[in-house]
């Protein structure tokens, strides 16, 4: 696989960036060579080895959950912009 101009202004539309002739031809050079070096990757024999989960074989402590400051619902509510009787409102996300 190889990347070309009309690929780089997919991309550059997908991710809403613009590029000038010579930058283009830049990010072309770059991904070319990204993608070359993992192609170079999948020719590595690696029928032997065991997938990596982690980087180190140490457990790491966990500590327990303690709870060091509770507010009450009213608290909580004095502080906020926007509120209703029982409940902080927000804007809606879509």
């Amino acid at each position: 696989m190889s990347v070309d101009a009309k690929t780089v202004d997919r991309i550059a539309t997908l991710s809403k960036l613009e590029f000038n002739d010579d930058e283009k031809k830049e990010i072309t050079n770059d991904m070319n060579k990204m993608l070359a070096f993992v192609d170079q990757l999948s020719k590595v024999n690696t029928d032997s080895v065991e997938p990596l989960i982690y980087m180190l074989d140490e457990e790491t402590p966990l500590r327990e959950d303690e709870v060091n400051q509770v507010i009450s619902q009213q608290e909580a509510l004095e502080n906020a912009p926007d509120k209703d009787t029982d409940f902080i409102k927000v804007p809606k996300v879509m």
